[in-house]
Formats: structure tokens, sequence, C-alpha cells
């Protein structure tokens, strides 16, 4: 089983952290999906996993009617006040695999860092049949990378990860990987299985700094870690900081940003 199976109720005790540290798309990512689906007024728009609201604000300002599904009641809370001067915005607090969508009533369905959570086969075929005939699904997500250039400070990190999590959740110690252009076709070829055509990706990056404090601060979001019992995640993160600490205190996350697009 993996390690991030069946935690998707942990983003919701860390809600106000989680909608605060967790980072937004880059605004050229917005641009290919309007690009490829034009939105207006009249759209119907479903975010599937809206979190802390991170990828919602571009398709508000459109002026569409967007739907928010979000399992966590606090993140769904914490939503509804950012976005309350939005009269076509609402969140439905649920499992999207537990709602009876609407067949055909939708333009855009889209998901941000948060489909992997559903079952594929539910997910795909739920939003196959909830959009329009040339409806849109768009698929996006974040994969940080650490000390891309920094080796010592990530053997460093590495070694911590094996006395503290893999041990904790019995696993073999896995060395990160970088998430690929190859990752991402793969990705995007998904869809073609479950119906969907005019298949697209796109890849962004960038880059962004942590003090220990702060890079701490975002691993308290991540679920798998969230759920490590609370001393020895406090133990871990402890050791972290000292780690970037001695190797200059400066921590850096080399992100990619993969895009998929495809039509009903």
């Amino acid at each position: 089983m993996d390690i991030l199976s069946g935690k998707g109720w942990t983003f919701d005790t860390a809600a106000e952290k989680y909608a605060k540290l967790r980072p937004n798309y880059p605004e050229e990512l917005y641009d290919c999906i309007f690009d490829y689906c034009g939105i207006d007024e009249s759209s119907e728009v479903l975010e599937v996993g809206i979190g802390g609201g991170q990828a919602t604000l571009p398709f508000l300002l459109t002026g569409c009617n967007l739907t928010a599904v979000e399992y966590g009641e606090n993140l769904s809370n914490i939503c509804r006040d950012k976005f309350k001067d939005f009269e076509k915005f609402s969140v439905v607090t649920s499992k999207f695999e537990d709602l009876m969508l609407e067949d055909g009533k939708y333009d855009l369905i889209y998901s941000a860092s948060a489909f992997h959570w559903i079952p594929e086969d539910t997910g795909y075929r739920s939003v196959n049949g909830a959009l329009k005939k040339r409806g849109v699904f768009a698929r996006f997500a974040n994969h940080p990378f650490i000390c891309k250039h920094e080796p010592e400070l990530s053997e460093a990190i590495e070694k911590l990860y094996a006395k503290y999590y893999y041990k904790y959740y019995d696993k073999k110690p896995v060395i990160p990987v970088e998430f690929s252009e190859e990752n991402a076709r793969q990705r995007a070829e998904i869809a073609r299985k479950y119906g969907f055509s005019d298949i697209k990706y796109e890849l962004f990056t960038r880059t962004r700094e942590f003090t220990a404090e702060a890079y701490v601060d975002l691993l308290g979001t991540y679920s798998d870690h969230i759920a490590m019992e609370e001393s020895i995640r406090n133990a871990f993160f402890d050791e972290i900081k000292n780690a970037i600490n001695e190797h200059g205190g400066i921590l850096f996350i080399y992100d990619t940003i993969d895009l998929q697009l495809a039509r009903k």
C-alpha cells in the first residue's frame, strides 16, 4: 500500500497552515487552460479538491459559476470565507467520489494537486459523465524537489528520512526523483482510456527559498508527515531544521508543475 493511501483527511487538521503555506500556480498555466477552453460568465465550472483555494481565484475572475468540492470541513469554511465576495461561488463538503453529479452539466472540471487522492477509474468516469459534450478536464499539480544543487544537504536530509520517516512507515528508503516530462506525458495519456481526446500537457518550473523554520512549517502540511506520531514527527522536524541550519540556513525547492488537458 502506498504511504499516502487513506491520508486525505490529514490536510483538514492543519487547514489554516495549509491554506497559508501551500504555493499558488504560475499565471502561464492558467493562460494555457483558458486558451484551450474559453470560460466566461455563462460557464459552469467544478473544482475538485479546493484545499486552501490556491487555484481558485483565476477562474472566479472570469465571472463563471464555480462549485468547489472539498472533503475537509475546515478547508471548506476557509474557502467560503476567502471567496465570500463572489456570489457565483459555492463549496460542497464531500469526497468527490461520493457525489452524485448531474450528467453533462459542466464546461470545465479542474483539479489542482488533488486528483491523485481519487481512485483513477472512479475519478475519470465521474468527470467524463459530468462534462458537457466537448467539455474540458484540466488536471495539474506541483511536484517539489529539494536540494537539486546542494548534495551535502540532500544527503543529510535523506539520512533523516531513513531514520524517522521510512522507519515509522516500515518502508525501504527511496531516493527522490525529480518529476519529468515523461511522467507528465504518461499522466496525460490516462484520460484517453476513459474516452477523452485532444490531449495536451505542459510543464512549468520555478524555485522557492525557505529558512529552516519555514521549511519545517511547510512539511507540516504534508499528509504523510502530519499522520506520523507527534513525538516522532517533532524529533524528525527538529533534526531537519538543524541540518538546514548547519548547511547555510537556506533550503531551495525546485518545483515542476505539470498540466494535463483533455476534451470529452
